[in-house]
């Protein structure tokens, strides 16, 4: 094996090695702070990285191990949150210049789970400024698209998706509102959940919409996506809002066939004049799959699942300005990123009675998304109509009306939505690459606590194909373009 297999290597395979001492986590550790620092100032998916910190705890994890001290699949392994997830002794930024640290005093709920079952966290992600998605100017650096630079990372929690997908990691914890995991997954090409509501605990997380925002891992297989949410699961006494319900070994469930399994195809997500002929193609293949082992998908409707879009960004942007108003807004209004700044200055501006009716539309969604599993086991989708886009096409400028129906209303969010609004678990899985070489992917929902379905539906999928086993050349990707990209 060379670096750049173990680089890659999923979590479950990492684990394998440093259960038998075939690999060190001091050197798995140190594999993966030589590549950030050989591709990272291009890639920009790190804000702050604990190199000295890192070390030390694999040393220990490394000494641990060797004394049959054995904590289980994710001993040794080094991850990344999220800088918007508290961290003790390591600066929290949410990608601002507002303040230096917005909280170090302690570590978050998952990331003390993580290090309890042995993880290392090797430092915090880049991101969009407070998780919003709408940044135009990145303080550290504009996260970079590893298959092609050219393109887009996707939006929020775009550092764990790219540091993954480039082999600096073995795993992150990225954070969902309306899609800030699973888009940076399906832009990167990679596995991310949005867990359901209240399934992992957001205690130390600064949260951005408190009725919608959830944690979930970005991984590079379906296995260790359903390893790393079972370990980052369970009720908190931290978090009022998590349930009690009890977290199954979602690993256990994997190889489960999805035989006789009812999937709705949602057409309002999967069809349309804006969608893209590789983005058909793939999704057309992708079904043909998952029919050969054995589901049964019918095209089904979601009719009010269009309207998630204004009424979820009426309601959680009324959310994160009523957090910043009267922390930040009043008194940085300049500091703000201008697109950050355009979305919560309007989002302060809505009338209570407009955010109530919203609230109250929310629920009409959700209703009629719970009321579909009654019929179906899960719901597929498409994660966007179109591949991602040229980087300055993606941009929400918000210059005319236009300009917010094109970039904000269509496409991208109708297709992650209304899981949102519905708050129930959804999943982003690899379904192909464009032949520009990025990729695509479709999204597997499920019931509130499904994830069983969504794990089992994505990776019997996963299994069947081989996107998963494709991996950005970053000497071909990064170092070529390096000379005419800042």
């Amino acid at each position: 094996m060379n670096t750049e297999q173990i680089a890659y290597m999923s979590v479950a395979e990492q684990a394998n090695l440093i259960a038998s001492t075939k690999l060190s986590p001091v050197d798995l550790v140190q594999l993966y702070l030589d590549r950030i620092e050989k591709y990272d100032n291009i890639l920009h998916s790190w804000i702050t990285v604990c190199g000295d910190q890192a070390l030390a705890e694999a040393r220990q994890a490394e000494a641990d191990i060797a004394a049959g001290k054995y904590r289980g699949p994710l001993h040794g392994i080094p991850f990344g949150v999220k800088d918007q997830i508290k961290t003790q002794g390591v600066r929290t930024t949410m990608a601002s210049i507002i303040a230096d640290d917005f909280g170090s005093e302690e570590d978050a709920t998952v990331v003390t789970k993580l290090k309890s079952a042995g993880a290392i966290m090797l430092g915090k992600n880049n991101m969009h400024e407070f998780g919003k998605g709408s940044s135009i100017n990145f303080h550290f650096g504009e996260p970079r698209n590893p298959w092609n630079m050219e393109y887009e990372a996707s939006h929020s929690s775009t550092g764990s998706g790219v540091s993954v997908a480039a082999g600096l990691i073995s795993f992150s914890i990225g954070e969902d509102t309306g899609g800030s995991v699973r888009g940076p997954a399906w832009a990167n090409g990679v596995v991310g959940i949005r867990p359901t509501f209240g399934r992992v605990s957001r205690y130390g997380g600064l949260m951005y919409a408190w009725t919608q925002d959830t944690f979930g891992p970005i991984t590079r297989t379906v296995g260790d996506n359903a390893l790393i949410l079972a370990a980052i699961a369970g009720q908190d006494p931290k978090d009022q809002l998590t349930s009690n319900e009890a977290v199954p070994d979602y690993t256990k469930m994997l190889n489960e066939d999805i035989k006789g399994l009812k999937l709705g195809l949602v057409r309002e997500m999967s069809t349309g004049q804006e969608l893209h002929p590789d983005v058909d193609k793939s999704l057309t293949n992708a079904l043909a799959i998952l029919r050969d082992l054995g589901a049964e998908i019918e095209e089904m409707s979601l009719p009010k699942a269009k309207y998630a879009v204004p009424l979820q960004m009426l309601t959680s942007d009324a959310d994160g300005a009523a957090m910043f108003l009267e922390n930040w807004f009043r008194t940085d209004w300049d500091k703000f990123d201008q697109g950050t700044r355009t979305r919560i200055g309007a989002a302060a501006l809505i009338p209570a009675p407009i955010y109530n009716r919203a609230m109250r539309g929310r629920a009409l969604i959700r209703n009629e998304i719970l009321e579909s599993f009654k019929t179906y086991d899960g719901l597929l989708s498409l994660m966007n109509f179109i591949p991602p886009m040229k980087r300055g096409d993606s941009v929400e400028k918000l210059d005319s009306q236009d300009d917010v129906a094109q970039r904000m209303f269509k496409s991208r969010r109708i297709c992650s939505y209304p899981f949102s609004v519905a708050n129930v678990p959804a999943l982003s899985v690899p379904s192909g690459f464009t032949d520009k070489d990025v990729p695509m992917s479709i999204q597997v929902a499920s019931r509130p606590f499904g994830e069983d379905i969504v794990y089992r539906v994505a990776h019997a999928y996963e299994q069947a194909t081989d996107w998963h086993k494709r991996h950005p050349d970053l000497d071909q990707t990064v170092i070529a373009a390096s000379a005419g990209v800042k």
